[in-house]
């Protein structure tokens, strides 16, 4: 039995479809979630769901009764994730799981993105966890710029503090089918997979792509950190520490920290990872 926390986000889902489109029995298959209700449609795959709540370690032992493999999807709770992960990690322990598979950050014992730091700790405990493991350290998902392609469209710009940064992002769908390649196939135990997309773009190449498929004009408006902050809280609206966390992301981007070139990911898929520009298409699809 292989079970995947997270499974009603938006990455667990695409595991799962990645799963049973590789012949995995939905009966081989355990959907951990924190509200239950939230995966009907699962149930209704004839995949079992297993109430998991990373703040309530009593719930975790108890989903991962005769867990094999279990896929650890990072929670989203930025400042809560190492000690939630610790007790799913904990659990997994008791329960005697085989193989655990977990979400990182690219490069996450390099990378200067201040999300990299509760990977990292992440990782430590899965290590001394004596459990087998895979660490999958996927770059950016492109559907991170969707709101962003959409306001470029209405503002004429996309604005960062990015620079010339390359960013070799891909689709969750990509990350989503090397999970699942992890979990059905052998010899992934100890395995660290820095997974990147295959074509690296900058922001500037971003707006020429977008300038292709809409036929208006869209330039990258390049700013410094601090501008870049302001105009996170006072136009977008965000609360200062998001809007600097955020802006500290594209410094980041600046400095090379979501750029790898080793194509890992597409290797382990066995295609090419989905380019950008198809995510800017799918966009202005939803857009009409």
């Amino acid at each position: 039995m292989m079970a995947i926390t997270g499974s009603t986000g938006h990455l667990g889902r695409l595991v799962i479809a990645a799963l049973l489109r590789r012949g995995i029995p939905a009966s081989e298959i355990m959907a951990l979630a924190r509200d239950p209700q939230k995966a009907n449609d699962l149930s209704a795959q004839g995949i079992a769901v297993r109430r998991a709540d990373y703040n309530q370690p009593e719930t975790l032992e108890q989903a991962l009764e005769g867990v094999d493999k279990l896929l650890l999807i990072s929670g989203s709770e930025v400042g809560k994730r190492v000690e939630q992960h610790r007790r799913v990690i904990e659990a997994a322990r008791k329960r005697q799981v085989k193989h655990i598979a977990y979400t990182s950050i690219l490069h996450a014992d390099t990378s200067q993105i201040d999300l990299a730091e509760e990977h990292r700790q992440t990782e430590a405990l899965i290590r001394q966890s004596g459990i087998a493991y895979t660490l999958l350290r996927n770059s950016w998902y492109h559907e991170n710029y969707e709101q962003a392609i959409l306001n470029a469209i209405e503002q004429g710009a996309l604005v960062g503090c990015a620079g010339k940064g390359k960013i070799a992002s891909a689709a969750r769908a990509d990350y989503a089918e090397a999970a699942a390649v992890v979990l059905t196939t052998t010899g992934h135990e100890g395995k660290i997979y820095e997974l990147a997309g295959d074509q690296a773009w900058t922001m500037d190449e971003l707006a020429e792509i977008i300038t292709r498929q809409t036929g208006k004009q869209i330039v990258y408006r390049d700013m410094d950190r601090q501008a870049y902050t302001a105009l996170l809280i006072n136009t977008a609206g965000l609360p200062e520490p998001i809007a600097r966390m955020i802006a500290g992301w594209d410094v980041a981007i600046a400095a090379g920290q979501l750029f790898d070139d080793s194509h890992q990911l597409s290797t382990l898929i066995k295609r090419n990872t989905t380019p950008i520009a198809d995510t800017v298409r799918e966009v202005l699809k939803k857009r009409m």
